[in-house]
């Protein structure tokens, strides 16, 4: 048995025992370190769920962790005991017709930690052990800690966003939304080759993190229902656009910067949106959804050891497991927190 952070239904978050088995051929018993709250398990904590997908019995949470491999199944040749790692919360079949062409992400029968979506629901990774798959245990460099580690889910989502937009050499991009997402996108754009990025948000202390981690500039949109019109003239400047807000007034309050035949990818999610088309029709934008990752989360690993996308700025607070509530409801709380992580290994509480 080992301790776990398990909703039960919104805002019931309890720790309390899960099962732990052992490890079967092909697998690792892994001892988790880090883990970091991310957005959707703040949906399932606040909501019970996101959209249409709700809790229909209890989770385990989380699904941004890294940790140490504490044994080997039977015939494991390519990891070793001791070994620190990165743990891809990805699992795809392989086997359908989605992995077969390269597109793991839209896999048909994908296991992804902490999600409702199928049922049973997959237990996520907010646990002191698991048991999991060779090739998700992703070795780390010595040099990078097991807390920067834990960033390697959501930068993969990052790289994957900015795949998707295609070539950003030379490029001016908008980011709507200085989360966790929009800050890694920044990163992960600068990285790509991006030539100017201005971040967009309503909460200054969130913008100064953007700030930060290497965005020209930042610009409060609360304090100024105009602060984007400098960028509209000549039908906008803006090349491409990485939404990562998933809010429908800072997607609508942006098109008009951004450029005819601009690029818009979709990052945030969130519900409806209601836009006039002719405003796509006209300006010829080109609209991309984004989703998750594959490849992308060696690269992250590779990114985060060579401190070519460094992420320390980012992590503003950590908890024990058993204040995993607490944390929560952190960072929920955009003024005081950017990513909250659960530590693991001490029992000392930071935030």
């Amino acid at each position: 048995m080992a301790l776990a952070a398990v909703i039960h239904a919104a805002g019931d978050l309890r720790v309390e025992d899960v099962p732990v088995g052992q490890p079967g051929p092909g697998q690792v018993l892994v001892r988790i370190a880090a883990g970091g709250i991310c957005g959707s398990d703040l949906h399932y904590f606040n909501h019970g769920g996101f959209g249409t997908v709700r809790l229909r019995e209890p989770m385990v949470l989380g699904h941004e962790v890294s940790g140490t491999i504490e044994a080997l199944g039977p015939n494991v040749l390519t990891r070793q005991v001791g070994q620190r790692i990165a743990l891809n919360p990805s699992l795809p079949c392989q086997a359908c017709d989605y992995c077969r062409r390269g597109l793991q992400n839209h896999c048909l029968d994908m296991r992804f930690y902490g999600s409702a979506m199928r049922f049973p629901h997959v237990q996520g990774a907010f646990c002191e052990r698991l048991v999991c798959a060779t090739e998700q245990a992703v070795p780390i460099a010595d040099t990078l800690t097991l807390k920067e580690a834990a960033f390697a889910e959501p930068l993969a989502v990052c790289l994957h966003a900015v795949r998707r937009a295609g070539d950003l050499v030379g490029r001016r991009v908008l980011i709507t939304g200085a989360g966790p997402i929009g800050v890694l996108t920044t990163l992960a754009a600068r990285r790509a080759g991006a030539a100017e990025i201005v971040v967009v948000d309503i909460v200054d202390e969130t913008l100064a993190i953007a700030r930060r981690c290497g965005a020209d500039a930042i610009i409060n949109t609360a304090h100024s229902t105009g602060a984007l019109q400098p960028f509209e003239k000549a039908k906008g400047c803006f090349d491409i656009l990485f939404e990562c807000s998933g809010n429908n007034q800072a997607f609508c309050q942006s098109l008009a910067a951004i450029r005819p035949r601009g690029i818009i990818v979709q990052v945030g999610l969130g519900g409806d949106f209601t836009f006039l088309i002719n405003t796509l029709v006209a300006k010829e934008f080109d609209l991309r959804g984004t989703f998750r990752f594959h490849e992308e989360f060696e690269t992250a690993v590779a990114f985060l050891a060579a401190r070519l996308v460094d992420v320390r700025p980012l992590l503003t607070g950590t908890v024990r497991l058993v204040d995993a509530a607490h944390g929560f409801r952190l960072a929920a709380d955009r003024r005081r927190s950017m990513k909250v992580q659960i530590d693991f290994e001490t029992n000392e509480a930071k935030a």
